[in-house]
């Protein structure tokens, strides 16, 4: 039988890891849209788009472009830092043994 003492940090630790990758394919798909003319049919690309739109389209619907600018994707990361931020605190927390 696991103790719940031990399955609680190991997922806060992979989620909190996820969201770093996550943090780091959205970074690139932001970098990638400053620049026009590549082909999103490209299966990476798509891939990369398929996966981050959804996210970065919650800020877009907050958040309209100002002046063609999508500011969008600051706030999109700022959630994700402070998310991550947030798991890994709590890993912490509850990975200390008790009576320390």
């Amino acid at each position: 039988m696991t103790n719940l003492g031990t399955v609680l940090p190991t997922v806060l630790a992979v989620l909190g890891m996820t969201i770093k990758y996550y943090s780091f394919a959205l970074l690139i798909r932001i970098l990638l849209s400053w620049f026009p003319n590549l082909d999103w049919s490209n299966p990476i690309l798509s891939t990369i788009s398929s996966i981050t739109d959804p996210y970065l389209n919650i800020f877009r619907g907050l958040i309209p472009p100002l002046g063609g600018i999508d500011f969008s994707a600051i706030l999109a990361i700022i959630t994700l830092q402070f998310t991550e931020s947030l798991l890994f605190r709590s890993y912490y927390l509850f990975s200390v043994p008790v009576g320390y």
